[in-house]
């Protein structure tokens, strides 16, 4: 999930898909990221809280 928020206004947006695109002057900008006001709102960035533990349990990776 994507979460977009206009800085113009503060209002926030919540995208499942989006769609990278340039635009006629060079900005590259996601499709569907329009505020109601008309500019572009800017996406949140997440903080990455590392990669998953993952624990195999199939009988074929005994320790050895």
């Amino acid at each position: 999930m994507f979460v977009f928020k206009c800085i113009s206004c503060d209002k926030t947006k919540e995208l499942s898909k989006s769609i990278i695109e340039i635009t006629k002057d060079g900005k590259v900008r996601t499709k569907d990221a329009n505020c109601e006001c008309g500019e572009y709102m800017v996406e949140q960035e997440k903080d990455f809280e590392g990669f998953p533990n993952l624990i195999r349990t199939e009988p074929t990776l005994n320790k050895k």
